[in-house]
């Protein structure tokens, strides 16, 4: 029996009752002010979210633009292809979230399940290529190639395909005229992702969930005028999804094309001649690791001359673009991606650094006049040129004794070389350095435009290195404590005394990095079209030109919405005497320096060639071949890694592609009928009254 008294009873429940009444009002105050805010503040923007529910749009995609030569012949143009795609927002509705669907989809267009269902997974930083990047609410492509009779079967049993569809559509073809694939030039496409879509809301030209945007080359470019503007129509339906009225449409714009400077038919055999030349390469004995040579990767850059454009640009190892066209295959992702690949995506000619070796001597050349040597003057050609117990060896360590500048690019004298940079890091103060050295050199490198990209329209463009005060120092201070904590280490090796050294002095420029720097070699990165552009100016009298793929932007009815003009991007830091000595020099080169032997039987005196030839080293690797070369219309520079030396691997390569532009025959006489483009093209191609740009007949 409780031994509490009623009234202590009575007054916890009395409490209890309160609480409970406390708790009761609160949560209706919550309630009410909740209910408040979603409707009065709220009121208006749920409601027009309510009623964007009742709105479905239709996205009307436009085609788009052709991407041709200089003469008219397409080179990425559109074509309609039965496209299976899958709605993933279906998909899950299924029980199995649509793994049985897609398993029946594989069978019935013959491919893998796991390349069905990973065509429609979503990219994120976990899942690998390929994946869907684009936006999940949007039909996600499976192929492009399905015949008549898969399209049928799809339609006609829709309901054991939920969510598919098939459908003609226009999609991107990649048509390599001639065989010339044109790939990293050219780019690719891919779908728009979300964010992109975010990103560009504000901007004039909005993207919509079902685009697709070029991802590199010309595609990524010229992006903006190719793509044109999709149609929308919007309409209001009722919540059985029935349609009400039509609320607003917009018709769909075609995109721009894009006329480029490339001719197909050069470029063809551009990539046909660096192919050939990279497999002749892996032929020959290398005599100082004593295997073959690997000629693993090259590239070419045919320009002309007076205006920057370039005609062709090949690169090595390539790939077909048309991979991209209806989403990429997990095989052939791996295969242009993976570890083993060397990979074909990148653009040797604007993304593929190396030293440039003896080629840049017009380089040095140019400083060393800047900084008052004489170019006719004379210069000590030694065997070897020695620097405490260093050795600095000639090629083949042989020496000519007192010669001129000129000279010295004929006969690819290192030692001359050798002693400007040395003298010159001497003048400038040393490993102590003036407050403000002169460094005629290494600014002759910067004013050629070495060190920054030559901003051409391409993108992922890298600038290079030329590797002065101002980069040792910044060098330096990204690596010293790297430096400095292997350094720490009882370890004694090579690396680990480098380590040391360069925790103590790694921001010094040393006597060994100006003399090296003179030919070429060291920490020097440059990139053929760099070359290209430096080339074009000796040849064209010193104008540095912005290079330049696009030529003009047409729009759909034929209408030229933008011719691009060539732009200068400055002067070569040499006096017009100075151009002219280079020009001879480089001429001597081909006549009777060391491209000579590759250009026996050149017809010299109607079609004058000029060259400047180029072996680089790179420890733990084979050398690369450079061969920088000119007409008075055009130049070409082509280098190919792990190869050999300039003339050697790049020499039959680059005359025959002078052979095929000029139609020079096997004997040396020159045939105008079976020249591809004995002068360069000038005016756009032929428009008819259609707006339509003709392409011009083989036999033109």
């Amino acid at each position: 029996m409780s031994n509490i008294p009623e009234t202590g009873r009575s007054s916890r429940v009395t409490i209890r009752l309160v609480i409970i009444q406390i708790l009761v009002v609160s949560l209706l105050l919550t309630l009410g002010g909740r209910l408040w805010y979603l409707q009065i503040r709220q009121g208006d923007e749920f409601a027009e979210a309510a009623a964007g529910n009742h709105v479905q749009q239709v996205v009307q995609t436009p085609v788009r633009g052709t991407i041709y030569d200089a003469r008219g012949v397409p080179l990425a143009d559109n074509e309609t292809r039965l496209v299976v795609s899958a709605d993933r927002t279906e998909l899950l509705k299924q029980r199995d979230r649509g793994a049985q669907v897609l398993a029946d989809l594989a069978e019935l267009l013959g491919m893998e399940e796991d390349d069905v269902r990973n065509q429609v997974r979503l990219c994120d930083a976990e899942t690998p290529q390929p994946c869907w990047n684009g936006s999940p609410y949007q039909p996600i492509p499976i192929t492009d190639e399905a015949t008549t009779q898969q399209a049928l079967q799809i339609r006609e049993r829709s309901e054991d395909f939920p969510g598919i569809m098939a459908e003609p559509t226009a999609v991107r073809r990649y048509t390599a005229p001639y065989d010339a694939r044109t790939a990293q030039v050219l780019g690719y496409l891919s779908p728009v992702t979300d964010e992109e879509v975010a990103a560009s809301e504000d901007t004039a030209s909005p993207l919509l969930r079902s685009d697709m945007v070029g991802r590199s080359g010309l595609e990524r470019s010229y992006d903006g005028y190719l793509r044109g503007q999709s149609g929308v129509t919007r309409y209001e339906v009722d919540k059985f999804g029935r349609v009400l009225r039509e609320t607003e449409a917009e018709k769909a714009v075609a995109g721009a094309s894009i006329v480029t400077s490339l001719d197909a038919r050069v470029q063809a055999l551009a990539e046909q001649e660096l192919a050939q030349a990279m497999k002749d390469a892996r032929l020959e004995r290398d005599q100082i690791t004593g295997r073959n040579y690997e000629a693993d990767a090259g590239a070419v850059v045919v320009m002309e001359s007076r205006t920057g454009r370039v005609v062709a640009m090949a690169s090595n190892p390539d790939y077909d673009p048309n991979a991209w066209v209806g989403g990429i295959s997990a095989d052939e992702y791996r295969r242009l991606t993976g570890d083993d690949s060397n990979y074909p995506l990148l653009n040797r000619a604007i993304q593929g650094q190396s030293p440039p070796g003896s080629t840049f001597k017009v380089v040095t050349a140019a400083g060393a006049v800047n900084a008052g040597y004489e170019f006719d003057g004379r210069h000590n050609c030694s065997a070897s040129y020695s620097l405490g117990s260093q050795t600095f060896k000639n090629f083949e360590s042989r020496g000519y004794g007192p010669i001129t500048m000129g000279r010295a690019l004929e006969v690819s004298c290192n030692t001359v070389f050798y002693r400007f940079g040395h003298a010159e890091w001497q003048k400038d103060g040393g490993a102590k350095p003036k407050n403000k050295p002169n460094d005629w050199l290494y600014r002759a490198a910067h004013d050629f435009g070495l060190g920054s990209p030559t901003g051409i329209d391409l993108p992922n463009e890298v600038p290079g290195r030329i590797p002065d005060r101002q980069w040792k120092q910044d060098y330096w201070e990204a690596n010293k404590d790297l430096w400095c904590k292997m350094g720490e280490s009882d370890n004694n090796d090579y690396q680990h005394r480098l380590a040391r050294e360069n925790c103590q002095v790694g921001m010094t420029l040393h006597a060994y990095d100006a003399i090296n720097y003179s030919i070429g070699q060291g920490d020097v990165l440059v990139t053929p079209v760099q070359m290209a552009t430096i080339y074009a100016a000796i040849s064209n009298g010193g104008t540095l030109w912005e290079p330049s793929v696009g030529k003009a932007v047409i729009a759909a009815d034929g209408t030229v919405v933008e011719e691009i003009e060539p732009r200068e991007a400055g002067r070569a830091p040499a006096s017009d005497r100075t151009i002219r000595q280079l020009q001879e020099a480089t001429r001597a080169v081909v006549t009777r320096g060391t491209a000579s032997w590759r250009f026996q039987g050149w017809p010299h005196d109607e079609i004058p060639l000029h060259a400047k030839t180029g072996t680089a080293t790179t420890e733990g690797k084979q050398s690369t071949s450079w061969l920088a070369t000119f007409s008075d219309d055009y130049t070409i520079v082509m280098t190919i890694s792990q190869a050999g030396t300039g003339s050697g691997a790049s020499g039959p390569a680059v005359r025959r592609l002078y052979e095929g532009i000029y139609g020079v025959q096997e004997d040396g006489s020159i045939d105008r009928s079976k020249a591809l483009l004995p002068t360069p093209q000038k005016d756009l191609p032929e428009i008819d009254e259609n707006g339509t740009i003709v392409a011009p007949r083989d036999d033109e």
